[in-house]
């Protein structure tokens, strides 16, 4: 990366802009859209669930089909990327059929987005959806033990920060280990450099403290001896140096006990990796399928 002091915006633009490396990101948006309302369609969905009163916090219940007498479903939360400034859950149902047939609860929730609110906003409002997963999950057939988040781009950001919360300060009821573990998908883990990125700074409009507040690898690391899963750091093996870096970064900040998984996967880029996320063929999804047991 270039030196905070005298960044290199060109340089940093190149890096940072997934859909210049990747001309065909629109087809990908098409056909996750077209999936999306198709698994919506089949069902069972529960929609548009309300986890807080603020703009953009509802979340998307699809649920395993299960026998009466079975114990409950462990439950995958997904966190959609966009530069916490665009696409929404509903550009996402299409990851829930896979997993949900092979008997994991899936919860896709939405979040306002930049810049009518800040990432630290952001992350306060997945911090209530996980909240509100523990606590009400169970009477959808899920287990409020049993919660792995799985984030891509900002939402790899968010499910490292979720990984990382303290959630003994959000409330009396909930365990400090609430997320059992975490997957970040071409994740961003320093907020420094996507300040310093014009085209995506003029939304988000980061603040040096927001910054330091907001950057998992500036956090404490999650200690897997309170409870805490850990947490897989995963990226394309084609996307730029600077999602390498990340990837590389958040092991490095943590720690191997806490990121025991830092990989490029072959063959991927910005986009295809979600893909490979709902696809049974992929390692990737068969991955998340062993962090939920199922």
């Amino acid at each position: 990366m270039k030196t905070s002091a005298s960044p290199d915006v060109a340089w940093l633009e190149r890096e940072y802009n997934n859909r210049a490396r990747v001309p065909e990101h629109a087809v990908h948006f098409e056909r996750w859209a077209r999936d999306s309302a198709q698994a919506r369609a089949r069902g069972p969905a529960l929609l548009d669930v309300s986890y807080g009163h603020g703009a953009g916090e509802t979340l998307d219940i699809f649920r395993a089909p299960r026998k009466s007498g079975t114990p409950p479903a462990p439950v995958l939360v997904f966190i959609h990327g966009g530069w916490w400034r665009s696409l929404d859950k509903s550009d996402h149902s299409f990851i829930a059929p896979p997993f949900a047939q092979q008997g994991a609860c899936v919860v896709v929730p939405n979040y306002a987005l930049c810049p009518a609110v800040t990432i630290p906003d952001i992350t306060l409002q997945m911090v209530r959806a996980l909240a509100w997963v523990y606590r009400h999950i169970g009477a959808h057939g899920g287990d409020p033990d049993r919660i792995t988040v799985v984030g891509h781009s900002a939402g790899g950001h968010l499910a490292a920060m979720m990984l990382a919360c303290d959630w003994s300060m959000v409330g009396d009821d909930l365990p400090l280990a609430l997320v059992k573990n975490a997957l970040g998908m071409s994740g961003l883990y320093d907020l420094e450099p996507v300040m310093q990125t014009p085209s995506v700074q003029v939304s988000l409009q980061l603040t040096a403290q927001q910054v330091a507040m907001a950057s998992p690898a500036r956090l404490p690391a999650p200690r897997v001896r309170d409870g805490r899963g850990e947490f897989t750091a995963v990226v394309g093996a084609e996307e730029s140096g600077e999602f390498l870096r990340h990837n590389r970064l958040i092991q490095q900040a943590w720690g191997e006990q806490a990121v025991p998984v830092c990989e490029a996967l072959k063959g991927l880029n910005h986009f295809s990796i979600v893909d490979a996320l709902a696809n049974p063929k992929q390692r990737l999804h068969k991955t998340v399928r062993a962090l939920l047991g199922v």
